[in-house]
């Protein structure tokens, strides 16, 4: 149970305690205060970014490694592909996460920027009349800024959406041109499960893709550069 803030044997008094509150109260406070968390935020954001990067290396390390162990021989078989596309999912989910932590601090960052320093090097008004508000609360209940949809879909339209058109060209050729003794079916074919039907399953993923790729939803991550009016500080509450 948390001391009695009022207790006299409590180790800090009431000023102590509320020493934000006397830096909030103080510019010159708060503008030393700032600069120390600003740059707090932007490590945050790039330790977020080298784990998004660290995963997508992995990914395209093990797509390299199965095309040319695939296409090493005419005996290899074409269902390798199948499990590098798993695997290749299982990247993507991990990095659907890891790319909302990364938003969460970048969006932190720009709101900063945008409220702050751009208004110090131009003082034409902050877009935000109540950041110091909306931040604090931002602070207190941390939220991510975009939703897994958004992510998942941002992802495949940088990333992934190359990784999986290429293991699909590969499992192509491999199943017609370089396995000419057999027929193309006969070479996609799945222990019980014929090759129109594997072929058949592999259209409706790439069919998936393609509309995770396209979809349609207005961006909500936070970033002026892809097109996104500037002032619209993203959370939750907007959905």
């Amino acid at each position: 149970m948390p001391p009695d803030p009022d207790d006299s044997e409590t180790p800090l008094d009431r000023d102590d305690q509320e020493v934000g509150a006397e830096a909030a109260a103080d510019p010159d406070s708060l503008l030393g205060v700032l600069p120390h968390f600003y740059r707090g935020e932007v490590s945050q954001a790039n330790s977020a970014q080298d784990r998004i990067d660290r995963t997508t290396d992995w990914a395209i390390t093990l797509m390299a490694a199965l095309l040319s162990l695939v296409f090493s021989s005419q005996e290899m078989p074409a269902f390798l592909l199948l499990i590098g596309l798993f695997v290749l999912c299982i990247f993507l989910f991990f990095e659907v996460r890891r790319y909302r932590f990364y938003d969460h601090w970048r969006a932190r960052v720009r709101f900063i920027q945008e409220n702050v320093f751009a208004n110090a090097l131009e003082p034409v008004g902050v877009e935000h009349p109540y950041w110091r508000e909306e931040l604090s609360d931002d602070l207190r209940n941390p939220t991510f800024k975009v939703s897994n949809l958004e992510a998942l879909s941002r992802r495949i339209r940088r990333v992934y959406g190359l990784l999986f058109a290429v293991v699909g060209i590969a499992w192509i050729f491999k199943v017609s041109l370089f396995t000419p003794e057999q027929q193309w079916a006969e070479a996609a074919e799945l222990p019980g499960v014929h090759g129109y039907y594997v072929a058949g399953m592999l259209g409706l993923f790439y069919a998936a893709v393609v509309v995770l790729t396209l979809w349609p939803s207005s961006r909500r991550a936070k970033g002026e550069i892809h097109g996104e009016e500037p002032g619209d500080w993203k959370n939750d509450s907007e959905e």
